[in-house]
């Protein structure tokens, strides 16, 4: 989460290469024994724990540390909850704090665990993993000559990072492969870039948020001054945030601000605790993070009408969801694209000593109109897929409610519905069979150019700026 009003509470998030993708995450001062109320110990399932802790350091083939025994032991009371909580060695708790800054080592992949073997959420642009091929969906099952099955999520992350410019083998089980693929990568400083921009012609202006990060919002501001420099006036702007896994919530919060009425509310959060009950509005007390100017000042006044569509897709994790909610339920831009990836939970980080801490999930968040996107996910407006003849990569794409042991929706028990007002297809220009899966396999997002002209998400959410703009001239 980012800095939200609680009280001794610091906000950092999780960010690409660590464990799962959308995290929004709060850092609490105390920790969680310093609660007023303490429930009791059950005293019968903990004699059974003495039990087989003092089995196990008497009769284990080999001898066991006292400290391994008790943070595996944590580890797994943690695993076991949802696929967001966990327990964070004293690297992993460094790494998380550092991935704020979006400059890290590794290979540039968000991953989960499924049946024992490393899960691909989504590889990172510009990233190692992205230019080798990895692509949502894979497993990874052998790291080098160490087989994932029998590690713990955390330490094969750690076989995946390293120092940069060495290389590792991933071998890969792909869906609808029939051997096994194997791809060498070359670890590197991973730089990501938070907030993208071009015009696309005079007129209309995109804008991408690849990760929400400490600087997001101050880049956003940047960026969307650009576009109006020289005395351009925008007629329509894309907000892009397909494949953005998340990050920080007060990042959310600010980019939502930067283009909906001051004061009105983002997003909401609600759990067990009085400190998980928030709600958080377009004001700067609630997107600010130590610093004293505002950098939405700076942005032209205009930006807050301009026609808007926002790009989504099952890679649209967390923040990207809250702003995508925020922005329909205000009515302030159309979403089109695909049913997003629908992680609706907060986890707060509780340090404990020796430089380590717990991951725990402590609430849900919802949109202005009080919708849970947990396991569901935001449903664009208008669904556009990834290309004219369908989406080749949503059989594979990992959702949230694809996790083991996900946490569920508490306002919509149903599945998610069927996405509404699907777009025409476009015919193929080409002699190919486009339905062919070698075609539908070029078309993936892994290999897009966002805003170019073979982005068709892209070409329809300016087609439909377009369309507004002149209806919007045909009504003067």
């Amino acid at each position: 989460m980012g800095q939200l009003e609680m009280s001794k509470t610091k906000t950092i998030s999780l960010t690409v290469g660590a464990f799962v993708a959308g995290a929004l995450i709060s850092l609490n001062f105390p920790a969680l024994a310093d609660k007023e109320a303490k429930p009791g110990l059950p005293i019968e399932e903990l004699r059974t724990f003495a039990e087989v802790y003092s089995a196990i350091k008497q009769g284990y083939v080999e001898p066991v540390e006292d400290k391994k025994m008790i943070t595996n032991a944590i580890s797994g009371m943690l695993a076991n909850l949802d696929p967001h909580s966990a327990y964070l060695d004293a690297d992993a708790f460094k790494d998380l704090q550092v991935g704020t800054q979006g400059e890290f080592g590794g290979l540039g992949i968000e991953v989960g665990m499924e049946d024992g073997l490393v899960k691909v959420v989504s590889p990172i642009e510009d990233t190692p993993a992205y230019r080798a091929g990895v692509k949502s969906g894979d497993l990874i099952f052998k790291l080098d000559d160490t087989m994932v099955k029998g590690l713990t999520l955390s330490e094969a992350v750690k076989k995946m990072r390293g120092k940069p410019k060495t290389p590792i083998k991933l071998s890969i089980i792909r869906k609808g492969e029939t051997k096994p693929i194997e791809l060498t990568l070359v670890r590197e400083v991973i730089k990501v870039q938070s907030v993208k921009s071009k015009l696309i012609e005079p007129g209309y202006g995109w804008v991408r948020v690849t990760q929400f990060q400490e600087n997001t919002i101050a880049e956003l501001a940047k960026h969307v001054s650009a576009l109006y420099k020289d005395g351009n006036k925008l007629q329509g702007l894309v907000l892009d945030l397909r494949n953005d896994p998340g990050g920080l919530l007060n990042g959310a919060i600010g980019v939502s601000a930067a283009f909906l009425p001051p004061d009105v509310k983002v997003v909401s959060t609600d759990g067990r605790t009085e400190d998980a009950k928030q709600e958080f509005k377009a004001r700067t007390q609630d997107y600010l993070r130590g610093t004293k100017e505002d950098p939405l000042k700076t942005m032209p006044i205009e930006a807050k009408k301009v026609p808007m569509v926002v790009l989504v897709n099952g890679g649209s994790a967390s923040a990207s969801e809250i702003v995508a909610g925020a922005l329909q339920d205000h009515k302030r831009a159309i979403i089109v694209g695909t049913q997003t990836f629908g992680k609706g939970s907060v986890q707060s980080v509780l340090p404990l000593p020796g430089n380590t801490a717990i991951k725990l999930t402590t609430a849900r968040y919802y949109t202005p109109e009080g919708r849970s996107i947990q396991a569901k996910g935001i449903t664009p407006d208008i669904v556009v897929e990834e290309s004219p003849n369908g989406n080749a990569a949503a059989a594979m794409r990992l959702r949230e409610a694809d996790l083991d042991r996900h946490l569920s929706n508490d306002r919509d028990k149903e599945a998610p519905k069927a996405d509404p007002k699907p777009a025409a297809k476009t015919p193929a220009k080409s002699g190919k069979d486009k339905n062919s899966k070698e075609d539908a396999e070029d078309e993936l997002p892994q290999r897009l150019e966002y805003a170019s002209k073979s982005d068709y998400q892209f070409q329809q959410a300016i087609n439909l700026l377009k369309g507004l703009q002149i209806m919007q001239n045909k009504a003067q």
